[in-house]
């Protein structure tokens, strides 16, 4: 698929050289046409303007009663040693004298369609195109063949001869275009040649870096491939050059870890969701078998029916946890913000924890700025962010160490909600995917025997949801998890805010 997209991008930007070194071709030899023939029209146009005023100083007569002798109109034309051959016509296009004349044979003396031939040498003005110039002076141009057998093409300019108003007769200044015509198709084969090099160069390179382009997109397509297969550990290199396709690479490389991290974490969540599952269920199974065949005595129905209810427990909220992750992350979990005092809220969630508190002996400090510390926010998702925190770090504080909730203002309009254990800490790497769902730091479920790592990815989901931010720092005797939510408003402001 890349080869072909490939190849079609290849042959486009070829077409688009060759469609514009055409361009170019037909503007220079366009220019360089124009330049050398209006160079000889200028040059032809200077010749007659120059001897027609020097004719009409003495008038035609002069020259036409010495055609054939060194008068002094040819004297002048030698002077001047003109490289186009003159010729001077009367006012019906006889030629009267010719440079190209050597010695009366008339096959000499250039003839333009002429109406009686050779012999007589008559030039019919009337084929020429009347020109007016910018100072209003007249001239008359041909351009073409001659009609006398001379191979070629010239070009004639001529000027009237006039005496008192009327004209005499006629200067005319011939070149051949052979070498203008010449110049145009060397200019032609010049660009044409260097243009075809350009583009055979143009096309290697863009080839290069077209491949070079492509090469590693065709990488990641192969990556791609096996990622659809599950193999999450292949990775694309990543050129030096910071360009576009550079970025592409890392994103597709970070695209990369994201997944390979997702699915070693799926897997987790699988391994632990079986064991999970499989534990209580057990559990249960064996204790209710045990009953039904008399194996576990009357008296102790109780004690073990304890036991299968706290295993069904652990099993409901199992399934909560995975309905609530459901819920936020569809987004069907609604929000109902109202104002309320949440170090309240973190005193009662402290008191229920009265019991593990108890069992570890842990010191236990309560730090509020205020007595009443109001937010607005969710309580029963807040309630639930704050439950999960301080039943991580009770799990995780060591016996008889400290435990510690505390509620500040950070800002004019943030409350900040700290809860400190003293105990295991985290490492950098762990602090990073903490808050990442099915993560466990305590891989070995050496402390953690009952949860699957879903906890602090609910906290920080809430969080997120209120446009808030939770984080966690690592001490050197034990870790913090902490959030912030808006201050609200306490009761007694709104009452005095509504009677004013």
């Amino acid at each position: 698929m890349l080869r072909t997209s490939f190849s079609k991008y290849l042959a486009s930007f070829v077409i688009i050289i060759l469609v514009s070194f055409i361009v170019l071709s037909s503007m220079i030899t366009y220019m360089v046409y124009n330049y050398a023939f209006s160079e000889t029209e200028k040059n032809l146009n200077r010749e007659c303007f120059i001897i027609v005023r020097e004719i009409e100083k003495d008038g035609l007569s002069s020259i036409e009663e010495e055609a054939y002798g060194i008068s002094e109109a040819v004297e002048i034309l030698l002077r001047l040693n003109s490289e186009y051959n003159v010729m001077i016509t009367d006012e019906e296009g006889k030629i009267i004298l010719s440079t190209a004349h050597t010695g009366g044979d008339d096959s000499t003396i250039p003839a333009i369609n002429t109406e009686e031939g050779l012999s007589t040498g008559r030039i019919n003005i009337s084929n020429f195109t009347k020109k007016t110039d910018e100072a209003g002076d007249e001239s008359y141009v041909y351009k073409g063949k001659l009609n006398n057998g001379v191979k070629g093409e010239y070009m004639i300019y001529a000027k009237a001869i006039e005496n008192e108003g009327k004209v005499e007769g006629y200067v005319m200044a011939l070149a051949s275009t052979d070498n203008e015509s010449d110049l145009v198709r060397t200019t032609r084969t010049a660009v044409i040649n260097n243009s075809i090099w350009v583009m055979v160069a143009a096309v290697i390179v863009a080839y290069f870096i077209t491949d070079r382009i492509v090469k590693p997109l065709k990488k990641m397509t192969a990556a791609a491939k096996k990622f659809a297969k599950g193999d999450f550990s292949v990775r694309v290199s990543v050129s030096k050059n910071n360009d576009e396709v550079a970025d592409l690479a890392r994103s597709f490389n970070n695209m990369a870890d994201s997944l390979e991290s997702l699915e070693k974490m799926r897997n987790s969540f699988l391994a632990n969701i079986s064991h999970e599952l499989r534990t209580p269920m057990t559990t249960i199974a064996g204790f209710i078998d045990g009953i039904n065949s008399g194996a576990i005595p009357p008296e102790k129905h109780d004690y073990y029916l304890g036991i299968i209810s706290a295993e069904v427990h652990r099993l409901s909220r199992l399934v909560t946890q995975l309905l609530d992750i459901s819920r936020l992350e569809s987004g069907e979990r609604k929000f109902n913000y109202v104002d309320f005092d949440v170090a309240e809220t973190a005193r009662i969630i402290l008191i229920s924890f009265e019991q593990q508190i108890e069992d570890k002996r842990l010191d236990v400090e309560f730090d509020s700025e205020f007595d009443g510390m109001y937010v607005r926010a969710d309580k029963d998702a807040i309630y639930q962010v704050i439950y999960n925190l301080c039943h991580n770090a009770i799990k995780f504080s060591k016996h008889e160490g400290k435990f510690k909730i505390s509620l500040s203002r950070i800002t004019d309009s943030k409350i900040k909600i700290s809860v400190y254990n003293e105990g295991q800490n985290i490492s950098e790497e762990d602090s990073k995917m903490i808050f990442d769902r099915f993560y466990k730091t305590d891989k070995s479920r050496g402390l953690d025997k009952s949860g699957v790592g879903l906890g602090l990815y609910i906290c920080k989901t809430i969080v997120d949801a209120h446009n808030e931010t939770i984080g966690v720092e690592t001490l050197d005797d034990g870790c913090e998890f902490w959030f912030t939510l808006t201050e609200g408003v306490q009761p007694q402001k709104r009452k005095i805010s509504s009677e004013k």
